[in-house]
Order: C-alpha cells, then sequence, then structure tokens
C-alpha cells in the first residue's frame, strides 16, 4: 500500500482503495479485506448468528465489492458505510433465502442492551466522512431517528436487536427507522 493511500492514523484509505478495485487492482481488495474484514464478520454474525455463515457472508461480499467497486461513489457516503451496506444485505438476503431467522430471547435482549451500544453507534457516526451528504442529513434527524438507522444500517443490528438495546417494542423500532429512511431519502434527492 503506498503512504497516500492511508489515513492519518495509519488507516487505509477505503475510497481510494475501492478506487483501485475498481481499475482491476486485486492488492487494494487485500488492503480492504485486511483492514474491515474482522468487523464485517462480527456485523454478520450479530445477523446471521453463525460463526462460519458469517464468514461464508463477508467472502461473498468481498466478490460483490470486487466486481460493483465502480459503483462507489464517494458523494453519496463514506467507503465504509458502502462497504459495511453490502455485507449487511447479503447477511439478510442469507437469512431470507434460508427461510429461517433466530428471534432474540428476552433474557438476551437485556444483554444486548448493555454491551457496547453507544461505543459502537458512535464509532458509526466518526466513521461517516464529516463533508458527507449523508452526514449531513443525518445530522437533521433526531436522535430518535438517527440512533436505529446508524444501528441498522451501519452497526448492522436486527429491528429485533434494536428493539431490545434501546429497550423500545419492537414495532416502535421499525417506525421510527421507517420514518428516518422516509425523511433521509427526501433530504438526499
Amino acid at each position: 500500500m503506498r503512504n497516500n493511500e492511508t489515513t492519518g492514523i495509519g488507516q487505509p484509505d477505503l475510497a481510494a482503495a475501492l478506487i483501485r478495485c475498481a481499475r482491476g487492482e486485486r492488492q487494494a481488495l487485500r488492503t480492504l479485506f485486511e483492514a474491515e474484514s474482522g468487523r464485517l464478520i462480527a456485523i454478520a454474525q450479530r445477523i446471521v448468528r453463525r460463526r462460519e455463515l458469517a464468514e461464508e457472508v463477508v467472502q461473498d461480499s468481498f466478490v460483490q465489492i470486487w466486481t460493483k467497486s465502480h459503483q462507489y461513489d464517494a458523494s453519496r457516503g463514506s467507503a465504509r458505510g458502502w462497504i459495511y451496506s453490502i455485507v449487511r444485505n447479503r447477511a439478510l438476503n442469507t437469512i431470507r433465502a434460508s427461510r429461517h431467522e433466530d428471534l432474540t430471547e428476552p433474557n438476551l435482549l437485556v444483554t444486548l442492551a448493555d454491551s457496547g451500544l453507544n461505543e459502537d453507534v458512535d464509532q458509526a457516526w466518526a466513521d461517516l466522512g464529516v463533508q458527507s451528504r449523508l452526514r449531513e442529513c443525518l445530522s437533521a434527524l433526531d436522535e430518535t431517528k438517527r440512533k436505529p438507522i446508524l444501528m441498522a444500517y451501519i452497526c448492522g443490528y436486527t429491528h429485533g436487536e434494536i428493539a431490545g438495546r434501546l429497550r423500545i417494542p419492537l414495532g416502535t423500532a421499525k417506525a421510527w427507522i421507517r420514518r428516518g429512511l422516509s425523511a433521509l431519502r427526501e433530504c438526499m434527492a
């Protein structure tokens, strides 16, 4: 990796790596994998509930990242958000395809509610580009809409996990996300 493709803290510049992937540079895909695979497996595992299945989801996602890297548009959001949304969508599609969805047990919901929620959301917020249009539009949302959207689309939580972590009914979590996405669509248009 060249020096000009790292951030100030030694992290790879994911947007530059995606551009290199679009040009067919395999080393760029390796850079992305080495930088993000651990977190992506954790996100996928939260959704599919099995480590080996999460690893398959991430592997399939990297094939998709490689083949669709030319579609990444920095003006629409961060490279990390783009990559994470591919993994999240692939994991959800895997669940749908298997027609098997593990329901979260009530006892587990209390544990999930207490385990690092604010750190995950704060990190997701920090990872959004300061000058990105997505961050600008998310900033316009109130906290009750912004937080569930970040939890779902950046952190990879299911609606059930969001409801459990925020200690709200599932229907309320879904409504907040739906309203927030509607407001985001208007802002991004």
